[in-house]
């Protein structure tokens, strides 16, 4: 069974990073509607500084708290910081390890989602991220394969995104407004899915 390495990492930002040439208008589109209308600036923003970064010499803890560390200097935004919250969780699960194996992935999921909910003060139900990361680490649990995962990933992923469309966003800016956001996607949610979906394509 192939191992999750250093290696494995590249390949997902690659991966990630040509997916954004045409994300990066969709989340902008989506987000605009309750905010600031940056998040797939904010993104790309992120996964090019993944995409630059070397990991001479890094184990797979230090390659992921590596990109914990782009993240935060790539963006100040919430999502980024959230972003680079999970990495530290997930680097500090896997310091000194060369490879890891894909059943411990949903492990991985659940202890960054905890982290990320302290440090962002979100509730699972409120209609973000944190969500759609929620429903793929209840569906991958057990699963050892990467295709396994990556179809099953892919279809609980988008399953929490259609069932939250019908609901309002309960934090951030949108709360304000949140008669409107129903019927709307959240944009980080919507970046994360997309981004499953482009992993589990392959391209």
């Amino acid at each position: 069974m192939q191992s999750i390495t250093v290696e494995t990492l590249r390949s997902a930002i690659g991966v990630a990073n040509s997916r954004m040439i045409t994300l990066e208008a969709e989340l902008n589109d989506a987000d605009s509607k309750l905010g600031d209308g940056d998040t797939g600036v904010m993104l790309t923003r992120v996964l090019n500084k993944f995409a630059e970064t070397e990991f001479a010499g890094c184990d797979l803890g230090n390659a992921l708290q590596t990109l914990a560390r782009a993240a935060a200097a790539a963006t100040g935004s919430s999502l980024g910081t959230l972003f680079a919250t999970a990495l530290l969780t997930i680097g500090r699960m896997t310091k000194g390890n060369e490879t890891a194996q894909w059943d411990e992935l949903a492990g991985w999921l659940k202890a960054a989602l905890e982290a990320m909910i302290q440090r962002g003060g979100a509730s699972l139900g409120d209609k973000t991220v944190l969500d759609a990361m929620d429903g793929v680490a209840k569906a991958i649990e057990g699963l050892d394969s990467a295709r396994a995962i990556s179809k099953a990933s892919s279809v609980a992923a988008n399953r929490v995104l259609d069932d939250f469309r019908s609901k309002p966003c309960k934090i951030g800016r949108a709360r304000m407004f949140a008669e409107k956001s129903v019927g709307i996607d959240d944009p980080g949610m919507l970046g994360f899915v997309r981004l499953i979906d482009a992993l589990a394509d392959g391209r």
